[in-house]
């Protein structure tokens, strides 16, 4: 399995959304319903941050040696993030009689990053070599 792609592949999707909560705070708050309130844009801007972070982290580790025992804080902090996230999505959408197909492209991001990460989790970096 290409970890450097899925790595690569979740930073640049947690950057852009890091990126957009951290400067668009009041715009995202309003489009998905919370209002504009001060709060609302610390929150939404401590998501960023949050996001950001993890990307961060994502792009620096991409190079290395991932899957297995190795950098297996780094899987299971990846996979309990989109795991809990899709889960979470999940259950809203249940909750919505007509959800937006962003809030299902979201889920569904969610969740193949989620299969990855679990994947990644239980594989061994040298399997695909001795296969």
């Amino acid at each position: 399995m290409n970890t450097k792609l899925i790595m690569t592949a979740s930073a640049v999707c947690l950057a852009v959304a890091g990126v957009s909560l951290s400067f668009f705070p009041n715009e995202l708050a309003n489009y998905i319903g919370l209002g504009s309130t001060k709060t609302s844009q610390l929150v939404m801007q401590a998501l960023g941050a949050l996001y950001f972070g993890f990307a961060m982290l994502n792009w620096m580790a991409k190079g290395s040696i991932i899957g297995g025992i190795y950098n297996k804080p780094l899987v299971v902090a990846n996979m309990s993030h989109f795991l809990i996230g899709a889960l979470a999505i999940i259950k809203g959408l249940m909750s919505i009689s007509n959800p937006s197909y962003q809030l299902v492209i979201l889920t569904g991001v969610y969740a193949i990053f989620a299969v990855l990460f679990a994947i990644i989790f239980i594989r061994h970096p040298g399997n695909e070599a001795n296969a």
